[in-house]
C-alpha cells in the first residue's frame, strides 16, 4: 500500500487524557516524523500537531483511536498521493 505525508491536529480539552494520547502516539511513533505540543493554559487545553509518513491505513488507525478518545478532537489532511 501507498505511503502519504500528512498532518493530523489533536486537541485535548480534558487534562487527565493527555496520557492516553501519549501512549498512543507511541505506539504509532514509526509513521511520526515531527511534533509540536501547546499547552494553552488560559484556554485550559493542549494543541498538538503531528506531521505523519503512513499508509491510509495506518494514518485512519490512528486517528480513529484518538478520536475514541473522550475528550479528544482530531483532525488529519493528507497528501493527495
Amino acid at each position: 500500500m501507498e505511503k502519504r505525508i500528512g498532518v493530523v491536529a489533536i486537541i485535548v480539552e480534558d487534562k487527565n487524557k493527555v496520557q492516553d494520547v501519549n501512549n498512543l502516539l507511541s505506539e504509532y511513533a514509526e509513521m511520526i516524523v515531527g511534533r509540536m505540543g501547546i499547552p494553552y493554559k488560559e484556554k485550559g487545553l493542549s494543541i498538538i500537531s503531528i506531521i505523519i509518513d503512513g499508509t491510509t491505513d495506518d494514518i485512519g488507525g490512528l486517528t480513529g483511536k484518538l478520536g475514541r478518545i473522550t475528550g479528544v478532537t482530531v483532525k488529519s489532511a493528507l497528501t493527495k498521493k
